[in-house]
């Protein structure tokens, strides 16, 4: 148990590198390239050049406008003049979706070949495919990863030291709480971060430090014989 928590610790870490070297810096460039975009010009149109922002009609099909937590759908079908087809994402029903009807003609912006806006009568909406000044969720999901490497290096190296007598490093109640409060506290202060605006550093500068004092203070309440331990 001790070794598979050691492998599922670099799992974590190497999950966590990937997110903070990887994924955020694509998508902070990805949001800069789509901020820049300019409308393509005349002669580019035909090509759907990717780099700018083209312009299409399209008739909508049918719309799906569904509320239900994990079962929630919010789409669009769209046709074209020619054969096309196709679904368009959306992250919430407005404020053009759920007034979309069969029948009714949209403009859909395209950007590197996917729609990113659709509008109606001066009324946009960006797709679920806009890119979005969001870092500071995958800031969230790459402080978890390291926090979850950390818990099982730690749970780990302590079963592999001391495999008789590696309380309070268990799956209950200290494991179990940790990790429960590693989840919270990063998507607690990424939330909140995204909605305010604050840069995507403060996730891990905030999140860390609480989730670290937090497991210090459940560490002396659980450790074996400390009073009133569990």
């Amino acid at each position: 148990m001790g070794g598979l928590l050691i492998l599922l610790s670099l799992i974590s870490a190497a999950f966590c590198y990937v997110a903070f070297a990887g994924w955020l810096p694509a998508d902070r460039e990805r949001y800069r390239d789509y901020r820049a975009a300019e409308p393509c010009p005349a002669s580019a149109r035909l090509q759907v050049a990717s780099e700018c922002l083209s312009t299409w009609p399209f008739t909508v099909v049918k719309t799906v406008v569904k509320n239900g937590g994990r079962g929630s759908a919010f789409e669009a079908t769209l046709k074209d003049e020619d054969s096309w087809r196709g679904v368009v994402p959306f992250g919430d029903p407005g404020p053009l979706l759920e007034q979309l009807k069969p029948g009714d003609r949209v403009t859909a912006t395209l950007w590197r070949h996917v729609i990113v806006v659709l509008s109606k009568d001066g009324v946009r909406q960006n797709s679920a495919n806009a890119p979005r000044d969001e870092l500071q969720m995958n800031a969230a999901v790459g402080t978890l990863a390291a926090l979850l490497a950390a818990q099982a290096f730690a749970f780990g190296a302590a079963r592999l030291v001391g495999p008789r007598g590696y309380e309070p490093f268990t799956w209950k109640p200290y494991g179990r709480r940790l990790l429960f409060i590693s989840i919270g506290v990063s998507f607690g202060v990424g939330f909140p971060a995204v909605w305010t605006g604050i840069p995507w550093w403060t996730v891990p500068a905030v999140a860390v430090p609480v989730v670290v004092f937090t497991a210090a203070l459940m560490h002396r309440h659980l450790r074996p014989g400390a009073a009133g331990g569990a």
